[in-house]
């Protein structure tokens, strides 16, 4: 039997190359905090948003907000390498001050609209109607409540050194645990956090909020790389 070619295996490498980028221009490449990464997988399963292609950053940015601007940069231009056309960013603004929207512009993608993730969890119309309601708020989300001890306390020392607690935490009266879903066991884990902080325990079943739409927009909201 004749073996194969060099050039008969490079005729189907090139093929199954032509099928991937294919495959990928079908696509949307959501780059997204860690925080968020099963929350955008619910809302695809839910909604059957087969085209998404998930990709996140690492959730700890969450604590290093000056990390995220650049990062995305780079996962941007790592997708449009891949030959994704169209990508959306699945970040507020999260602590960013504009730098996350300046590189947004420059590669012509959108990104979830709000301040950070509590906001468009809650709703950004009624995060901002409610005004200064929310200043002496410490918010958890479903991940933070999942993850408090190795997301906060342990980051923060506060397994080590627990008079900082006070430090941290004393501008705060209310701790408000934003659910995403009804799980009993996260609202237990949210109530014990708000003890561990000294806070007042408030529960609000926010589900998805602003995410699920952007999400489903997402497609019809990008548009191609700058030419």
């Amino acid at each position: 039997m004749a073996k194969p070619c060099l050039m008969d295996y490079l005729c189907r490498a090139l093929k199954k190359a032509e099928r991937e980028v294919d495959d990928v221009k079908d696509k949307v490449r959501v780059i997204a905090c860690g925080m968020i990464a099963r929350e955008i997988l619910d809302v695809c399963r839910m909604n059957s948003l087969d085209h998404v292609s998930l990709t996140c950053l690492p959730a700890d940015y969450h604590h290093h907000p000056e990390k995220i601007a650049p990062e995305t940069d780079k996962a941007i231009r790592k997708a449009r390498a891949e030959g994704y056309e169209h990508i959306f960013i699945g970040y507020a603004d999260c602590g960013t001050g504009g730098m996350l929207d300046k590189v947004c512009a420059e590669h012509g993608v959108a990104r979830i609209a709000g301040p950070h993730c509590f906001s468009f969890y809650i709703g950004n119309g009624a995060f901002e109607a409610a005004g200064d309601d929310y200043m002496t708020t410490f918010f958890v989300t479903d991940f933070l409540a999942r993850h408090f001890e190795t997301f906060l306390v342990k980051p923060l020392g506060l397994d080590r050194h627990p008079e900082l607690r006070d430090m941290y935490f004393g501008a705060y009266d209310r701790l408000l645990f934003l659910a995403q879903t009804e799980d009993a066991g996260l609202t237990e884990k949210a109530r014990e956090a708000a003890e561990f902080l000294g806070l007042a325990f408030e529960r609000k079943f926010t589900g998805y909020g602003d995410l699920s739409p952007a999400l489903q927009r997402a497609d019809t909201m990008l548009e191609p790389p700058n030419s």
